[in-house]
């Protein structure tokens, strides 16, 4: 890898009228009302669990980063414009010239209006441009236009970035069957990403080496890439984003032909008894008898299966996340005791390879149901490396004094959130201004579809 942790980082790179647009959602609604319908009913799916009050350990791991303000479980594709737009990681507008905002490609996943501009502006320009200088464009919400040609039940792949990464694997859009198109429109968001910082943050997905862990994180280290500096460890760090398709396409579902269509959108039929696919996109365990019933013979047998694995992978992310903490509090004893770059080049690297692999296990969603095998695989890599990291600060903790770390209080999101420095109420006070001012009197009703908070 690095001799020099020091080189790697030094190298470090109730709204107004719908905007006008050519992608609107409804031009589906006449030819498609079954589908069009199910749809829309995605607007049921509301409940939402914040993750940082649940596991609080992870605003130590994310402290730096904007994930460490907020990160929600997702609700129905109805709710995507509003989610994006009302997290505390999306800001506010910027406060002064020195102060760039958040990139329009927050957008990229949450909305048809975000390819449609990438090509009327061009992706980098499109990528150039502030979140919330292009909210008033976001009228439609992720729907039939994210998948489909206009009007037409025909796939595509709407996004640049995810033409461009199939392509990166050998698996062109325009050369699959309808199996795998079908799954790719889902992969074209649920995916690993990250900004490029060289192409004006624009959305780019990892495979250049391939879509394992292991892979990625090789394009990343090859790079020097890190997307923040951690400031409790100094570690340069990576952020994994539910990479659902790759995950997936490792699974013995992928290998047995089933696809995210097949068991998130069964089939059914309309009242006038034609067949339809599903379009609130759901866990295949509620419809067992569309989705999962031609493979598993039991649902309690399948059931009991899920829990078991889900209990596994969630144990050995509680080991991991602990282990993770105190590496990161033990790299700030030893910054603090005056260690040199020299000294924690490699301990940091242990810390960033195994917070990479937790982070690329978790963020995955339902990995235990997708892929538990490789989840479990990841998890005891980044166990082994995370305790790596500890032992050589142990090591240096000798040689430099240190004789106690103090750990902080993970009894709480808000004592978190606190212990590293955040400052809360101005995010939260700046959140609800911008909210109240620009969002709910100016931007499309999309943007504040069912009142998140």
């Amino acid at each position: 890898m690095y001799r020099s942790l020091a080189l790697f980082l030094s190298a470090g790179l109730l709204g107004c009228s719908p905007a006008p647009d050519s992608v609107n959602n409804a031009e589906w609604q006449a030819p498609y009302p079954a589908q069009y319908d199910s749809w829309l009913s995605t607007e049921t799916d509301t409940e939402q669990q914040d993750e940082l009050a649940r596991r609080p350990a992870m605003v130590v791991l994310w402290a730096g980063s904007s994930f460490a303000k907020s990160y929600n479980t997702p609700r129905g594709h109805r709710f995507a414009v509003a989610d994006v737009t009302h997290t505390l990681r999306t800001g506010v507008p910027p406060s002064g010239p020195d102060d760039k905002g958040y990139s329009a490609s927050c957008w990229t996943c949450k909305t048809p209006d975000a390819p449609r501009l990438m090509a009327e502006m061009g992706e980098q320009a499109f990528a150039a441009s502030q979140f919330t200088s292009l909210g008033m464009e976001m009228s439609n919400t992720v729907g039939c236009a994210d998948c489909h040609q206009p009007g037409s039940d025909a796939l595509q792949l709407a996004r640049p970035h995810a033409r461009h990464a199939m392509e990166k694997i050998h698996l062109p859009f325009d050369q699959q069957d309808g199996a795998m198109q079908g799954a790719q429109t889902c992969g074209q968001c649920h995916v690993t990403y990250y900004f490029q910082p060289e192409a004006n943050n624009k959305v780019n997905i990892p495979w250049i080496f391939g879509s394992t862990a292991d892979e990625i994180e090789r394009y990343y280290d090859t790079r020097r890439f890190y997307e923040w500096l951690h400031p409790i460890s100094r570690t340069p760090m990576l952020k994994a984003r539910h990479p659902d398709f790759e995950t997936w396409s490792r699974s013995p579902h992928a290998k047995a032909g089933a696809t995210c269509i097949d068991c998130h959108m069964p089939k059914r039929e309309d009242g006038n008894g034609h067949a339809y696919t599903d379009h609130n996109v759901g866990h295949a365990l509620d419809n067992f008898e569309l989705t999962c019933a031609g493979c598993h013979d039991s649902k309690g047998a399948l059931s009991a299966t899920l829990a078991q694995s889900k209990a596994r992978i969630e144990a050995a992310r509680d080991t991991v996340e602990t282990l993770l903490v105190q590496a990161h509090y033990d790299a700030k004893a030893a910054w603090d005791a005056g260690a040199e770059w020299a000294q924690m080049d490699s301990p940091l690297m242990d810390i960033r390879h195994a917070q990479w692999r937790w982070d690329f296990a978790v963020a995955s969603h339902g990995i235990h149901a997708h892929n538990p095998e490789e989840g479990l695989a990841l998890l005891a890599v980044a166990q082994r490396q995370a305790t790596m990291a500890r032992a050589k600060l142990a090591l240096l903790h000798q040689q430099l004094g240190v004789t106690e770390v103090t750990y902080p209080d993970l009894s709480s999101k808000a004592a978190v959130q606190e212990a590293v420095g955040m400052d809360m109420a101005r995010f939260e006070t700046e959140k609800a201004a911008f909210i109240r001012d620009v969002v709910a009197p100016k931007w499309p009703a999309a943007a504040m579809r069912g009142a998140p908070h």
